[in-house]
This record gives C-alpha cells, sequence and structure tokens, in this order.
C-alpha cells in the first residue's frame, strides 16, 4: 500500500515539472502583446492617413449644397415655382377632351319632357377644343413668371449664405490645426525653459522661484494644447457635420489659409453687386409679382370670352350611321361671352387688397436697394481692415518669436530675468493665436462680399 502511495506522488511530482517546463518555454517564445500593439497603430495611423480624403475649397461648397437641408429646400421650391409656370402657361392653350355620355329621358305620349333633349335616348361622344381668352388666365402666367424668379432668386440666396458657413468653417478647421501645431512649439519651450531652469538652479545660477515660476509655465503650457487639441476636434467634427451626408471625419484640407487672395476694388464690389445682388432680384421679382396681382384682380371687371369645338356622336345610336344609314359624326362650335355685372363689391375688396400688397412690396424693394448700398461699403470696409491687419499680425508673430529666443539666450547669460521669458512665451502666444484668427476673418469677409456680388474670390 505504501509502495502504491509513493509512486502516485512521483507520478504527480514528474507531470507538475513537465507542466512548469512547458509553460516557462512558451513565455520565452511568446513575444509580450506591448511590444506588438504600437506597431500595429503606427500601420493604422499611416493607413488611415494615406486613404484621408484631400478637399479643396470647391469640394467642400459642392458637398455642402447636396446636404444642406436648408439650400434643398430652397431649391425644390425653385422648381416648384417654375411647374407653376409652365402650368399657368398652359392654361392659355387651347385643351382637347372627349366627352362620352348616354342620357335616358322620359317619354309623354312619344315625346321627350325634357326640352333640351332630343330623344328618348341619346348618345353623345365627342371631342371638344375648348379655347378660353381671359385677362386674369395671362395676369395669372405672369405672376407664375414673377414667382419663378423670386424662387430662383431665394435659392441663389441659400446659397450663398451656404458658402459663408462653408468658408467659416473650412478656415476655422485650417486656423485651429495651426494654433495646435503652435501650441505644441509653446508647451515644448516651456518643458526646454524648465529643465533650463532645472539646470542652473543645480549650478548656483537662479534661485529655486524661478523654476516654480517656469512649471508654472510649463502647466499652463499643456492645458493651452490640451484645449488646441479639442478647439481642432471640435472644429473638425462641425466642418464633417456640414459637408458629409454621413459621418466622416476622415479628411484634410487642401488650401492654405495663408493664401495670398486680393481684394477687389469697391468699384467692382459695386459694379457687380448691382448686377447680381439676388436680395435686390429677389425684391423686385415680389414687386412684378404683385402688380400682376393688381391686374388680376381689374380683371374681374372684364367679360371673358371662350370658344368650343365640338366633333362626333349626338345620336340616337351609339354608331357612325344611324338607321337609315346616313353619319351620325358632325361638327358644332359654341361661343361664349360671360360679363360680370354685380357681385357686391367682392372684385373691388380684390383691388383693393392687391394694391396694398404691392405697396408694401415696393416698400420692402427700396429697403433693399438701401441696405445693398450699405452692406457693400461695411462689407468692404470690413474685409479692407482685415487685410491690412493681418500683415501687421503676421509681423507681430514673426517679432514675438525672435523675441522669445532673444529672452531666452539672455537668461540664459544672466541678463533678463525668469518674468521676462514668460511675458515672451505669453506674448508669443496671443500673436500667433490673433494671426490665425486675422486670417480666418479677412476669408470670411469676402465670403460675405461674394454674397453682393456672386463671385467667391479664391486663391
Amino acid at each position: 500500500m505504501k509502495s502504491r502511495c509513493i509512486l502516485v506522488l512521483l507520478w504527480v511530482s514528474v507531470a507538475a515539472l513537465l507542466f512548469l517546463c512547458v509553460a516557462s518555454a512558451g513565455a520565452q517564445e511568446t513575444p509580450p502583446p506591448a511590444s506588438t500593439a504600437p506597431a500595429g497603430d503606427t500601420q493604422q495611423a499611416a493607413t488611415s492617413a494615406s486613404s484621408a480624403l484631400r478637399l479643396t475649397l470647391e469640394d467642400a461648397l459642392a458637398r455642402a449644397r447636396k446636404n444642406s437641408t436648408q439650400f434643398q429646400a430652397a431649391q425644390t421650391d425653385a422648381a416648384i415655382a417654375r411647374q407653376d409656370r409652365y402650368q399657368a402657361a398652359a392654361a392659355l392653350l387651347p385643351s382637347v377632351t372627349y366627352n362620352n355620355e348616354a342620357l335616358y329621358t322620359q317619354l309623354n305620349n312619344n315625346a321627350v319632357v325634357f326640352i333640351a333633349n332630343n330623344a328618348a335616348h341619346e348618345y353623345v361622344s365627342q371631342a371638344n377644343v375648348h379655347e378660353s381668352i381671359d385677362l386674369l388666365a395671362i395676369s395669372n402666367f405672369r405672376k407664375a413668371s414673377a414667382a419663378s424668379a423670386l424662387a430662383k432668386a431665394r435659392a441663389e440666396i441659400a446659397s450663398r449664405g451656404l458658402v459663408v458657413t462653408v468658408v467659416q468653417n473650412y478656415y476655422a478647421v485650417a486656423a485651429a490645426q495651426l494654433k495646435l501645431e503652435a501650441a505644441k512649439k509653446n508647451a515644448d519651450e516651456g518643458d526646454r525653459f524648465l529643465k533650463l531652469t532645472q539646470d542652473l538652479e543645480k549650478g548656483g545660477e537662479v534661485a529655486h522661484s524661478d523654476v516654480i515660476k517656469a512649471e508654472l509655465q510649463m502647466q499652463e503650457r499643456r492645458r493651452q494644447l490640451l484645449e488646441a487639441q479639442l478647439g481642432l476636434l471640435n472644429a473638425r467634427l462641425d466642418f464633417a457635420v456640414l459637408i458629409f451626408p454621413d459621418f466622416n471625419d476622415n479628411f484634410e484640407l487642401a488650401e492654405d489659409l495663408h493664401a495670398s487672395v486680393p481684394l477687389p476694388t469697391l468699384a467692382e464690389v459695386q459694379q457687380r453687386a448691382a448686377r447680381d445682388n439676388p436680395d435686390l432680384r429677389a425684391a423686385l421679382a415680389a414687386v412684378q409679382q404683385a402688380g400682376h396681382d393688381v391686374t388680376g384682380a381689374r380683371a374681374g371687371y372684364l367679360p371673358t370670352l371662350s370658344f368650343d369645338y365640338f366633333y362626333g356622336i349626338d345620336a340616337t345610336r351609339f354608331a357612325v350611321n344611324n338607321e337609315n344609314g346616313f353619319s351620325n359624326l358632325g361638327s358644332s362650335a359654341l361661343a361664349t361671352v360671360n360679363i360680370p355685372i354685380w357681385n357686391w363689391g367682392a372684385t373691388q375688396s380684390r383691388i383693393k387688397q392687391a394694391e396694398l400688397r404691392r405697396t408694401q412690396t415696393q416698400r420692402e424693394l427700396s429697403l433693399a436697394q438701401r441696405k445693398l448700398l450699405a452692406e457693400i461699403k461695411s462689407l468692404y470696409a470690413e474685409a479692407d481692415t482685415a487685410l491690412n491687419e493681418l500683415s501687421g499680425l503676421s509681423r507681430s508673430a514673426e517679432l514675438s518669436a525672435e523675441s522669445l529666443r532673444l529672452t531666452t539666450l539672455r537668461y540664459k547669460g544672466g541678463e533678463a530675468t525668469v518674468l521676462e521669458v514668460v511675458d515672451a512665451q505669453s506674448t508669443f502666444a496671443q500673436a500667433n493665436t490673433a494671426y490665425q484668427d486675422g486670417a480666418v476673418r479677412y476669408r470670411v469677409a469676402l465670403a460675405n462680399l461674394q454674397t453682393l456680388t456672386g463671385v467667391l474670390t479664391t486663391p
């Protein structure tokens, strides 16, 4: 019994040793997951970067026009207005219908009871060509034409408003990218300056307060870097929602925010705005539409004339020939003149109503003209000011970078204080932010001018 127990213990020990050996060999042959994960992430990031969609401003505008619900609604309204105009024009042309009737009339001593009917059984199968000459129909066609022009102008207004939004979001992403790059430089500069103060403190050249101040500055720069990353993310998400029908943030911008874009002269802007301004065209089309309403209302005082031509069968048998062999086919013509006499002043009320609308649209046209003149000067002054300030902002960013470099060198040589370096770093960050914001401001100002002139200035 004891020998059996000893053998069992030996077999268990040998099995345990074999299991430990296999496990240790497997652990040595299997590489740790930490060593493979970065390589996979790097490869995935490289693949994503290579497949990123490269967007120009024109590409973004084309995508936004397809994706914008508001713009598509304006386009739909314009298309509906064109169909209304087509229907109003069709109403002016002769119409052709084919009528089929079977009439039964009560007889009284083999004669029909009703005067208008010709026999006990009467069959009518005729083609009818109808034409009505009516001033109201002509006025409705002209009104529909003006309404179509109005809808087209409003669609263009929606398009130009969309342009401003796309330009603002497009260059906001570009500015956020540049701000992030500047924030990274500032953060790296803060780290280098902290290390510099620590090295100088070890050599007894500066006090510990300089190290504390440098560390506080480094922490501030790190927070600004995180805020810049968040700002870029939000800008990209807003832009992606604007131009893509489904969510897609894998894109990159093709155009440079700081590319040189000339500003047209004020005379060119005024000339284009007078010719192509959609607000002015919309107000003018509204006045024309209201004027045709007045004409249509006044048509209620005039007679209407209509013509009808009939060809076909009107007989007691539904056949080409009657019982005597003669043809049942024949034609007839009818002319009708309706003369309005009295309708309790409803026509006069409609005329007054239409004249009130016309007067209001004339006031709105006058307001649109005045607003156009004011907006030309205001928006042009905004663009001109932004352009003039942009060169100064660019120079300020260059000077702040040079000032930071020289101040840091002076600090190393013991000629500047830590406060001077911190102030130079803050000035550099503010100057770069102002430079990017100034570039976006100029681009948006040019897009606002496009709402007046219809010409988008691009590099």
